[in-house]
């Protein structure tokens, strides 16, 4: 006798009791006393971001008055000086911002566009196959022109308080007076195999004996000073325009063995975009996401929808089973992200009927309590597709960085910024690194004989998988702000902390401090730490294939209650939050 799922009543009954037997054993945050595992307070304002530098640069436009956007400017030009494997100015980043007066929330695209000419075909060898990643990634091939810049001088504009130029005096002191090497950093140093590729990365991060540059080295970096004295008097004009565009051309065109596509045209047509954020309700709350070209927003909230649609507010939080519903909601939406997600000015995203609470409850149908499902298909929309029809391939390897802040006037900023990969290009050009964000387009722009959605197309911006999101009570006032980096698992490390801190009641540091998990289409992964031992294990009972990886999430957030602002940073990193 077999259920609807086609499973053995007799099986699913010993499953269900393998269930319940391991329900009691939680995933738990690393053992540390009360005082370390607390969310900072404050009652003003406040920054999380992924460096102390960075965090006290922001908190530091705080306290001069200044607003969200101000200091999120601030935050990611000390980014580009201390952080330069995750984000910067040659890089791009998604930025929502809730204005606390409108009750509003806007989503700011500076996302990569590629090269006017570039073709499909941009990553397939002379023989129509795919490239290699390293061989896609390392020089000019991959560089995509860059948005930060440009998106945060748009925002800017509509949110600024203090003036432009002022925003730049701590990354200036920091480039010309230099900053102590973290271990972090000395390690991603001296693990990469291609940042040595090129002279300026090679003088800029090596010895002259060719090891990485040693903890506590203090690294000067004359030439971002100057890029960034240019861009604070001139505005994002001198970096689009004139010599440091020249310059960006120039590298990205005669890079040794892989020279790029871009041209001054291309940089100088670059446009930041103000799009609608995806917005959904869960639990009560309102939580918006950045719509495509990102996927991050509409399959996270998939994720959210579909355990909506289940049991799983009746696990108990931590358990296996509520670990094996999260993987299973994972698999269902990352298997319409393939699909379906791309650039939306180029291909017809039906972002609506991905969200439809009817189609939700549809795709939750498919999971069962007691095992995992097999062979996931996307789902069949209510609309008829034209195009998209298959699922692409794209690496995208994890790197990336997140901040969120709150200012004295209710206004906040969840922003993920990102060259792609680890130091992305490895191309230094004016002390900054190009990205590869191109890499992040399907490599095969068909699959048999029909069109990847996210395929290289001129002007496209490639699929992303950053999740900025903000989260707003049933009167639109702010309550959450967050966001990972980590490559496409970053859906997962933000659904886990939003379901923390909304489903599981915990503060915000509790929720990021949770052991990750993720689901992005065959293995359920589980995070490496001593910890998570009998969760692999009970997810393996339930007939899960287990993967257990380490995931170096970056998860910066910050919730706001009636008592004030509880501030988390993931110390898996070098995170911290603060504020006054």
């Amino acid at each position: 006798m077999v259920n609807a799922y086609g499973i053995s009543v007799r099986g699913q009954i010993k499953r269900t009791l393998v269930v319940v037997a391991l329900a009691a054993i939680w995933f738990a945050p690393p053992a540390t006393s009360a005082a370390e595992n607390a969310s900072v307070f404050a009652t003003r304002h406040m920054v999380s971001a992924a460096n102390p530098f960075a965090a006290r640069a922001g908190r530091e436009i705080l306290r001069r008055g200044g607003s969200a956007v101000d200091a999120a400017i601030a935050v990611q030009m000390v980014l580009t000086v201390v952080e330069p494997q995750s984000s910067g100015i040659g890089g791009g980043a998604f930025m929502l911002h809730y204005d606390a007066t409108d009750r509003a929330v806007q989503a700011y695209d500076g996302r990569e566009t590629a090269p006017a000419a570039a073709t499909p075909e941009l990553f397939l060898d002379k023989d129509g196959k795919p490239l290699g990643f390293f061989q896609a990634l390392v020089g000019g091939r991959a560089v995509g022109a860059p948005g930060v810049v440009r998106m945060l001088e748009m925002a800017h504009k509509e949110h600024g308080l203090l003036p432009w130029r002022d925003l730049f005096n701590a990354a200036l002191a920091l480039s010309e007076n230099g900053f102590p090497i973290s271990p972090r950093l000395n390690r991603l140093v001296a693990n990469d195999k291609y940042l040595a590729t090129y002279p300026d990365t090679r003088r800029y991060f090596f010895d002259t004996d060719g090891s990485a540059k040693p903890v506590g080295h203090v690294l000067r970096n004359p030439a971002l000073a100057e890029t960034f004295r240019r861009i604070a008097v001139d505005g994002a004009d001198s970096f689009y325009e004139g010599a440091i565009a020249r310059s960006i051309v120039f590298a990205v065109r005669s890079a040794r063995d892989n020279p790029g596509l871009l041209t001054q045209a291309d940089l100088a047509g670059y446009k930041a975009k103000r799009r609608p954020p995806v917005c959904r309700q869960y639990r009560g709350l309102e939580l918006c996401g950045m719509p495509p070209p990102t996927s991050g927003g509409v399959t996270t909230l998939q994720i959210l929808g579909i355990l909506q649609a289940t049991p799983f507010n009746n696990a108990p939080p931590g358990s296996p089973l509520a670990a094996h519903y999260m993987a299973e909601a994972s698999r269902l939406a990352f298997a319409d992200r393939g699909r379906y997600l791309a650039d939306s000015d180029f291909v017809d995203v039906p972002v609506a009927n991905l969200l439809d609470s009817r189609y939700l409850r549809q795709r939750a149908r498919l999971v069962s309590p007691t095992q995992p499902m097999t062979g996931v298909e996307p789902g069949t929309l209510f609309k008829k597709r034209s195009d998209n029809t298959v699922r692409g391939i794209s690496p995208e390897l994890p790197s990336t960085t997140h901040f969120s802040i709150v200012d004295g006037d209710g206004n906040a900023v969840s922003m993920t910024s990102s060259v792609e990969n680890v130091f992305g290009s490895r191309l230094m050009v004016g002390g900054f690194l190009l990205n590869n964000q191109l890499t992040d387009f399907s490599f095969a722009p068909e699959s048999d004989g029909a069109l990847v959605a996210n395929r290289v197309q001129p002007g496209k911006r490639p699929r992303s998988s950053m999740s900025p999101f903000i989260v707003m009570d049933g009167q639109k006032r702010f309550r959450m702000a967050v966001g990972s980096p980590g490559g496409s698992r970053i859906i997962g490390y933000v659904a886990k902390t939003l379901i923390g801190v909304i489903d599981w009641r915990l503060d915000i540091q509790s929720a990021i401090d949770l052991p990750n998990l993720t689901n992005r289409g065959r293995a359920t992964e589980v995070e490496m730490r001593d910890d998570t031992a009998a969760l692999g294990r009970a997810l393996m009972e339930m007939e899960h294939t287990v993967r257990t990886v380490p995931m170096t999430s970056g998860i910066h957030g910050i919730v706001q209650d009636r008592r004030g602002l509880w501030g988390g940073a993931d110390r898996r990193r070098e995170g911290v939050a603060l504020g006054d």
